[in-house]
C-alpha cells in the first residue's frame, strides 16, 4: 500500500501579492530614472542652444568689426558703451535670457607687434542666465572669445 506523507501546511498566502508589489516598485524606479534622464536631456539641450546663440552673436559682432575696422572711430563705436555696441547688446538681450546676468562686454586693445601691421585685440564676453536655474553665481553662464582684427 502506498503511504501518503502529509507535508506540513506552509502558509504561502500573499506571496504572489508581495512579488507583484516588488515588481511594481522596481518598475516605478525605472520609470522615474527615465523621467530624470529626459529632464536632464532637455536642460542640456537648452544650455547648448543658449551657448550656440551666444557664439553666433559674438561672431556677428566680430564680422561687423571686420567690416568697420578701418573707420576712425572703430574702437569707440564697438567698445562697451559705443553706439554699435549698444545696438548689438540690445540684440543679445532680446535673444538670450539675460535676467539677472551681467551685460555683455567688449574690450578692444590696440597693439603693434614687431614687424607686423597694427591690429586690435578684441575680447567679447556674453553672459546669460537660464530661466529657473540656480547657478549659485551672479553672472550665470558665460561665453568668451578673443580675436585679432588687423588694420
Amino acid at each position: 500500500m502506498k503511504t501518503q506523507h502529509n507535508l506540513p501546511a506552509f502558509r504561502q498566502r500573499g506571496v504572489m501579492l508581495l512579488e507583484a508589489l516588488i515588481a511594481i516598485l522596481i518598475f516605478s524606479i525605472g520609470i522615474l530614472a527615465i523621467v530624470a534622464l529626459q529632464a536632464n536631456s532637455i536642460k542640456l539641450a537648452s544650455d547648448s542652444k543658449y551657448r550656440s546663440d551666444a557664439n553666433l552673436l559674438a561672431n556677428r559682432l566680430i564680422g561687423e568689426m571686420w567690416l568697420a575696422h578701418s573707420a576712425p572711430n572703430f574702437a569707440t563705436a564697438y567698445q562697451t558703451g559705443g553706439a554699435s555696441y549698444t545696438a548689438w547688446a540690445n540684440t543679445v538681450a532680446a535673444t538670450l535670457p539675460t535676467t539677472g546676468a551681467s551685460a555683455p562686454t567688449v574690450t578692444i586693445v590696440p597693439f603693434t607687434a614687431a614687424a607686423s601691421t597694427p591690429s586690435n585685440a578684441v575680447t567679447i564676453n556674453v553672459f546669460w542666465t537660464v530661466p529657473g536655474e540656480n547657478t549659485g553665481t551672479a553672472t550665470g553662464h558665460q561665453y568668451s572669445t578673443l580675436t585679432q582684427i588687423t588694420n
